[in-house]
């Protein structure tokens, strides 16, 4: 199912909470919507889910209108799953039930829902888990019980707020796993909101940066990370150093460093992240705020002449206070604000 979201405004006690959101997801995509807490990102769900009205704008699924002006379809009549992140099980039915339910509650016979919900269960590996109460499961458990739920449910699109919030660090990235292996096998369009860069870059197609109600940029992970459109998505997404520089004739120059930038002419804004930085020669710099990572070494160097500290990341060990050399090979150049 596609969705196709167009014009849209939401206000929430006189604060406008969504802002001109206009946005097409394709069938079978997952869409990632990834913002601060307060940004709007779980309204917008909302409003898809339709358990928010529009105040203006349309949502079309599949081409058909299910909000707009004088027009609000239930959620129950969107063909629309939803996972929370506090996962929404019924603590008195077993797993089973839980799954089963959407089905039964369509109109279908116990038995059937009940052969269906088996299945989708056997989708999420949790067939042999059936008989539990949600008590007796892990939060990660619990989590593939609401992802089979939306399965038995027939949703043609799946939309998850914050799911793997609730659980631990480790458990993370096997639910990662989970959901993309879902998402294919659902074959269904999946639109997920989270304030996790880690999440929104390991599970996305297009990602949504979204702050003040607004979409900033839409585009694939590895465009959002190495072309932001703004300042706003150049510091919010992973590390980055913002330096004024003059471009011509192909360079531009920030301070005591110059690089190549094609194409750009006067005023800009050099957007340089950890991989566009080579350590060991070039201008002398010192390291501050050095810190293990787990597989390397991340730390910020502060060279003579430049306003902000570079970003860096090395294999070998790095102290607060160390000198080396620093040379920028690449960076992305935004126009000067104004």
């Amino acid at each position: 199912m596609s969705v196709q979201m167009s014009g849209l405004g939401k206000s929430i006690r006189g604060n406008r909470v969504i802002d001109g959101v206009d946005v097409t997801l394709a069938p079978g995509e997952f869409f990632v919507v990834l913002g601060p807490s307060g940004c709007g990102k779980s309204t917008l769900l909302r409003l898809v889910a339709g358990l928010e009205t529009l105040d203006r704008g349309e949502i079309r699924l599949d081409g058909r209108p299910v909000s707009g002006p004088g027009l609000h379809v239930p959620p129950e009549a969107r063909q629309v799953g939803v996972v929370f992140q506090s996962y929404a099980l019924w603590p008195h039915m077993d797993v089973l039930g839980n799954v089963a339910f959407p089905a039964e509650a369509a109109g279908r016979s116990r038995a059937e829902a009940r052969r269906g919900a088996m299945a989708h269960l056997d989708t999420v590996d949790l067939g042999a888990l059936s008989g539990r109460m949600p008590a007796e499961l892990s939060g990660g458990q619990r989590q593939r019980v609401a992802l089979a739920r939306c399965l038995a449910g027939g949703a043609s699109t799946v939309l998850m707020d914050e799911p793997l919030a609730n659980l631990d660090p480790h458990l993370r990235g096997r639910m990662e796993t989970e959901i993309t292996r879902f998402h294919r096998e659902a074959g269904g369009t999946t639109m997920y909101v989270t304030h996790s860069q880690r999440e929104a870059m390991a599970l996305a197609d297009r990602i949504a940066v979204m702050w003040g109600g607004r979409f900033l940029q839409v585009a694939p992970p590895q465009e959002i990370h190495d072309r932001p459109a703004t300042e706003e998505v150049a510091r919010f997404i992973g590390r980055a150093a913002l330096l004024d520089a003059v471009a011509g004739g192909g360079q531009a120059v920030a301070g005591p460093v110059s690089v190549a930038c094609p194409g750009r002419e006067g005023p800009v804004r050099l957007v340089v992240r950890p991989g566009d930085v080579v350590l060991g020669e070039g201008l002398p710099g010192r390291v501050e705020s050095a810190f293990y990572r787990g597989g390397g070494w991340e730390a910020l160097v502060r060279v003579e002449g430049l306003a902000e500290p570079l970003p860096v990341s090395a294999a070998v060990p790095l102290r607060d206070g160390d000198t080396l050399g620093v040379r920028l090979t690449r960076a992305w150049a935004l126009p000067a604000a104004g």
